[in-house]
């Protein structure tokens, strides 16, 4: 007796297989963005910025957090060109207290100064991050 398979029969049962994978994939909820832990956490409290220097490896990112009723657009140095570290730029606005955002891979060495763009006369809301 000949036990073979046809062929048009095995693709029939492979594609079945991977259409309901991927009908179970598409009914599944989205994981979230992945968050990469920083290497480092600058707070915001009382429109004060903590630490105000910080060191950190290439290729970390800060985590800035508000711990602050008011709203923060945290940038990089100079106002308002925000040109210096653009990765610091990927932090934007902080709504609410609570919120956190973090920078972008710090990647080249040198000093990068921060600021919060609609408060950028305030001294304690500046900063510098130093990649080294």
């Amino acid at each position: 007796m000949d036990m073979r398979i046809p062929g048009r029969v095995i693709r029939q049962v492979a594609a079945a297989v991977l259409i309901a994978a991927a009908a179970a994939a598409c009914n599944q909820e989205s994981p979230a963005e992945p968050s990469e832990p920083g290497c480092a956490t600058i707070t915001i409290q009382n429109n004060v910025v903590s630490p105000k220097h910080l060191t950190v490896a290439p290729g970390c990112r800060v985590t800035f957090v508000s711990n602050d009723n008011d709203r923060h657009d945290m940038v990089s140095d100079p106002h308002p060109e925000h040109t210096d570290c653009p990765a610091i730029n990927s932090v934007g606005v902080l709504n609410r207290s609570g919120q956190s955002r973090q920078t972008g891979n710090l990647i080249s060495p040198g000093v990068c100064g921060f600021h919060d763009h609609e408060h950028d006369s305030i001294e304690g809301l500046r900063g510098t991050i130093t990649i080294k």
